[in-house]
């Protein structure tokens, strides 16, 4: 008889070889290595907490949410699942478990930080001058505002530092600094705090308030804000802990007035807040929204995570200009009752008595120490939002027309033009960019057609449709 072909043997790296290794060299200790996902390769610094299975095989929360799903669909095939021959119930050819990416994965070595990056000390901290100089430059006007935002955020981050380095005195304890902006829509509020995140490269999570609800009823619960700076972060607690969280739309929640049923999405949720804005430690699933029995948790604490609320209040100006219109009174030197009629910057006189009023509850008013308060943009900051800041919308089309070798110029009339009907619009600095997209369309469809073509200047009277733009060709004069 011939002698039957020898199989080549299954390299495995198994729990025990590894103990095994470490044990006689007595130098690695297990807590220096990460487990790796058997299915998706990830470690756990990238897919979050394993799941331990029989034989040195870890599964991360995807992959095991995904092999459930394959026993609900299909029953109890998993063969379909990539990756997956040693579960599968259909084990017919041994030759599909010696394909190299079928072997068991070993488990990764953690990545030392560096000792500069432990090295974190108060002078890395930019002082609020040098936070201010640099939202001038993504940010225009708004001055006030970025100026207590850059004292709030230094004091914050210091505050931070001694809790981290336990350097708190007990007789002397600094409170949180929580931010809340008040501001028209497209005065600037999200775009100052995405800035800012980007500034201080620290993670950033954007929340909704008009999708959180009471806790056991439809809609994200109040830590899912926790959790989206945890997937910011990179599944990075101790990174997540000095991260900034934005909950915009923070007027949606104020107290509903004159109702007999539950206020879940109200009253409810800022009650809900409080514990997050003074600081707690809170659970919070990794890499998912939902828990449940089969979801990693991490327990993150919110005591050095800034928390910054926004919205735009729009019936709080009638609220601000009741009370001071109560103050009026007769004689030669009362104020007069419409004197702030024609005001725009009235929520820069609100006060907390206001925003009572207007149903924020005083307990979330007093978690919120710093108040900020946006100025609504004139002509005159339309048009330096449009040509100032480093990233402004005009330098964007003109660099986009810059790869096709052609000069974009804008008049000062058409500009003024732009201006007036952003303010016209009601939307802010939001309003610039859709009234550039309807003009420079048909241009941006032209311009490549003509490789002659030099310059080109938009006017007031192309703006207005009573003409087109200037055309300047590259060896011919201009063209109208």
């Amino acid at each position: 008889m011939e002698d039957k072909e020898k199989l080549p043997e299954i390299e495995t790296d198994s729990m025990e070889a590894e103990e095994a290794k470490k044990g006689t060299n007595g130098q690695e200790d297990d807590r220096d290595y990460e487990k790796v996902c058997y299915i998706c390769r990830r470690p756990e610094s990238k897919a979050g907490a394993m799941v331990s299975m029989p034989g040195g095989i870890y599964l991360c929360h995807d992959c095991m949410q995904k092999a459930f799903d394959a026993l609900n669909q299909n029953g109890l095939d998993l063969g379909q699942l990539s990756n997956m021959p040693f579960m599968n119930l259909n084990m017919g050819e041994l030759s599909n478990m010696l394909r190299p990416d079928m072997a068991i994965p070993k488990k990764q070595k953690i990545k030392k930080k560096t000792e500069a990056a432990k090295a974190y000390t108060i002078r890395d901290i930019p002082a609020p001058h040098v936070i201010k100089q640099r939202l001038d430059e993504f940010v225009v006007g708004q001055d006030q505002a970025k100026k207590v935002i850059s004292v709030a955020v230094y004091n914050h981050y210091k505050r931070a530092l001694l809790d981290r380095q336990g350097q708190r005195q007990d007789e002397v304890t600094i409170e949180k600094s929580n931010i809340l902006m008040i501001g028209p829509t497209g005065s600037g509020k999200t775009y100052m705090v995405k800035t800012l995140a980007r500034l201080l490269d620290v993670p950033l999570a954007i929340a909704d308030a008009t999708s959180l609800t009471e806790a056991g009823y439809i809609g994200d619960d109040i830590e899912s804000v926790v959790s989206k700076l945890l997937t910011a972060a990179g599944n990075d607690v101790e990174k997540a802990e000095r991260g900034i969280i934005f909950i915009d739309e923070i007027d949606k929640i104020a107290k509903k007035q004159q109702t007999n049923a539950r206020d879940v999405s109200g009253e409810s949720v800022q009650q809900e807040l409080l514990k997050l804005l003074e600081g707690s430690i809170v659970e919070v699933p990794v890499g998912s929204n939902q828990k449940n029995a089969m979801t990693p948790m991490a327990t993150v604490n919110t005591d050095n995570i800034l928390f910054i609320c926004g919205g735009a209040f729009p019936d709080l100006e009638k609220i601000v200009k009741e009370r001071l219109a109560k103050k009026s009174s007769m004689g030669f030197g009362a104020e007069l009752k419409d004197a702030h009629e024609k005001d725009r910057d009235l929520l820069m006189k609100a006060e907390n008595k206001d925003l009572r009023n207007f149903g924020m509850i005083p307990e979330f008013l007093g978690r919120l120490p710093i108040k900020v308060a946006f100025q609504s943009l004139d002509k005159e900051l339309m048009k330096r939002i449009l040509m100032e800041p480093k990233n402004a919308i005009l330098r964007q089309y003109e660099k986009l027309l810059a790869y096709d070798e052609v000069k974009l110029e804008f008049d000062p009339e058409a500009l003024d033009w732009i201006a007036e009907e952003a303010i016209q619009k009601e939307t802010g600095a939001r309003a610039l960019r859709a009234i550039l997209e309807d003009f420079m369309l048909d241009i941006m469809y032209e311009i490549p057609k003509d490789p002659n073509i030099g310059a080109v200047v938009i006017t007031r009277p192309y703006l207005e449709k009573r003409g087109g733009p200037r055309i300047e060709m590259r060896s011919m004069g201009t063209v109208h």
